[in-house]
């Protein structure tokens, strides 16, 4: 009866249109939505999750999808706002149950198709890319793709029209008046969704409880340039999500700036850079990048390396080379090493450790001022709400 109890609460139904979260409520990572009218259904993003301490032997949590696979005749498919992990990540495995296209921005289905391709699942998954300003149909609902700043490019906001109102989808975002790449959040067409009347929003509530504004993404450039002159005779390390790519393209402009090369390290990074610079979002110049086994014809002041680890995932290559399990980079005194990101809440642990292992073998560990946050803060949390002037509030991604 109390499993009951609670399914029932954790489902929203406002005229007849249901809003069903399976993950990314009371939680952080796992960002999964259903949206439901009638016979009709849609996924909103499809991700995975870290586990947690008490979670022994486990490397990642995905999202229970029964619900999905009990009513897979409704479902048309998944819309998914950008490319982090916490949204994309579960798609290989729910696809497989879910075999229903999915739709996104151009970085965002260039990511996915990734994961697709080592799952062995490109050519048995429909994929569609979706341009902001424009709108797919699926069944009795019609969504419009909205451009967004996050801390990953190619963000998306969702107007989504059904019979029985609009539900407006922040997704991840931030208000970045000079974003990196691309242009800044399209408010002026936020504000005309807010005109029409919106039933409800659902909206990133990550960094609610901080007030302000969040700093742009350029600010994170200028402490890269002021560490890079200021230890101009050390070999630099930078761990940063790798999805950031953003975040690499700055480090890459310090890098060329100070004249040194670059070395990508970690699957999922050179995976990441690989993808970005194809369809051009990151611009590396020639004679930048080198091969990892090509350092050793460099001096210590001619190189910085670009890697995954931020987080202390125990595989990453930050990871190891801090263990001494690295099999082609070794820490060695006077190195100097950027966690260019904030512990996802879980991973503190796991962080602490790899600063410790560095610090002993004679590294220097900088974290301070080498990240901002891709999430809104509460003033533009505030401009959204005045925007949209919704009828219900419906708070996502935050814990």
């Amino acid at each position: 009866m109390k499993e009951k109890e609670q399914k029932k609460k954790n489902i929203a139904e406002v005229q007849g249109v249901k809003i069903i979260p399976l993950g990314g409520l009371e939680q952080i990572g796992m960002n999964i939505t259903v949206i439901e009218y009638e016979d009709n259904i849609i996924v909103i993003d499809c991700g995975l999750s870290f586990p947690e301490d008490e979670m022994l032997g486990i490397d990642m949590v995905i999202p229970d999808v029964t619900y999905l696979k009990e009513n897979i005749d409704k479902v048309k498919g998944f819309v998914i706002t950008h490319g982090h992990e916490d949204h994309i990540g579960a798609l290989p495995y729910v696809l497989k149950d879910v075999n229903v296209p999915v739709y996104g921005t151009k970085l965002t289905i260039g990511l996915i198709e990734n994961k697709l391709k080592e799952a062995n699942m490109l050519k048995s998954t429909k994929r569609k890319v979706v341009k902001y300003g424009q709108s797919i149909n699926l069944g009795c609902f019609r969504i419009e793709f909205i451009r967004t700043n996050h801390s990953i490019a190619d963000s998306a906001a969702l107007a989504i029209f059904t019979p029985a109102g609009i539900i407006f989808h922040t997704g991840d975002f931030k208000v970045d008046f000079t974003p990196v790449f691309g242009t800044p959040i399209d408010l002026q067409r936020i504000g005309e969704i807010g005109k029409k009347g919106v039933l409800a929003l659902l909206c990133d509530s990550t960094n609610i409880e901080r007030p302000g504004y969040t700093m742009s993404e350029r600010t994170v450039g200028k402490t890269f340039d002021n560490i890079f002159a200021d230890y101009s005779r050390s070999r630099i390390i930078v761990a940063t999500f790798a999805s950031n790519v953003d975040r690499v393209q700055q480090i890459v402009n310090s890098a060329v700036k100070y004249k040194r090369k670059v070395v990508i390290e970690g699957r999922s990074m050179i995976n990441v850079v690989t993808t970005a610079a194809d369809i051009g979002y990151i611009n590396i110049p020639d004679n930048t990048l080198i091969d990892i086994e090509q350092m050793k014809n460099y001096t210590d002041d001619q190189i910085v390396m670009i890697m995954t680890g931020s987080q202390g995932e125990s595989m990453a290559a930050l990871s190891r080379i801090a263990a001494s399990i690295h099999k082609k980079v070794s820490i060695k005194p006077g190195d100097v090493v950027i966690l260019s990101s904030n512990p996802i809440p879980g991973n503190e642990k796991a962080v602490s450790k790899v600063i410790n292992e560095l610090s002993m073998k004679g590294a220097k560990v900088i974290y301070q001022d080498t990240h901002v946050s891709g999430h809104a803060c509460q003033e533009e949390v505030k401009l959204i709400y005045s925007l949209i002037k919704p009828q219900y509030a419906v708070p996502v991604h935050g814990e």
